[in-house]
């Protein structure tokens, strides 16, 4: 596997909680406090994502789509 592709593991708790790995957390920068969207489709999954760099990424979409830049 390449330097930027990565595979974990993760366990669903009782409570339906999963702990994500350190290892993830360093790579993706999540900090204690971050929000995350989860991103659902049944046939691909589920994609997990921080909030903020969704958020601006959906920003320059639309600002793509009205011609700001």
């Amino acid at each position: 596997m390449s330097e930027d592709k990565f595979i974990w593991t993760a366990t669903v708790g009782a409570k339906g909680q999963i702990v994500i790995p350190k290892q993830a957390r360093e790579v993706f920068d999540i900090k204690e406090g971050d929000t995350l969207i989860l991103l659902g489709d049944r046939e691909r999954g589920i994609a997990i994502a921080k909030y903020d760099d969704y958020v601006k990424f959906a920003t320059a979409i639309f600002d793509a789509k009205n011609g700001d830049k």
